[in-house]
């Protein structure tokens, strides 16, 4: 019996590190497609999060408005809804939501977002030039 509930404890803990590796590849690959956005727009464009899920904005007329014409980058919601998200260094302070904004401009600041539930933590690096590494 001690051995099937550490094997099924050990499963669990797998399970959850596993699923918010997954959550943190599936940001990654959308910030790198924001980012696209952004520049083919010819428009600023931003992900912005908090604990329940995340969304995809664009500037238009000095309004965010989300971006609604792209399935892609729809509104979202994370695997599990304490996660907690950690931007180093922190990108826009002008926002109680955590937002990464990309301009038009191919070439931004690198930064660090951090994915949290519990003890497991996943972090999404971006270099600023368009490569976002998960780890």
């Amino acid at each position: 019996m001690g051995i099937m509930l550490g094997a099924v404890s050990l499963n669990a803990m797998q399970s959850t590190r596993q699923r918010l590796q997954t959550d943190a590849q599936r940001v990654s690959l959308l910030l790198q497609l924001a980012r696209e956005e952004a520049i083919v727009r010819n428009r600023p464009t931003a992900f912005e999060a908090n604990q329940e899920g995340y969304r995809f904005l664009v500037l238009n007329d000095n309004q965010w408005e989300v971006i609604n014409d792209l399935e892609t980058l729809r509104n979202r919601s994370f695997t599990f809804p304490e996660t907690k998200l950690e931007i180093v260094p922190r990108v826009d302070q002008n926002t109680e939501n955590l937002r990464i904004v990309f301009g038009r401009e191919p070439v931004s600041r690198p930064f660090t977002l951090s994915l949290r539930v519990a003890d497991d933590l996943v972090s999404i690096r971006a270099d600023g030039v368009g490569h976002f590494v998960v780890d």
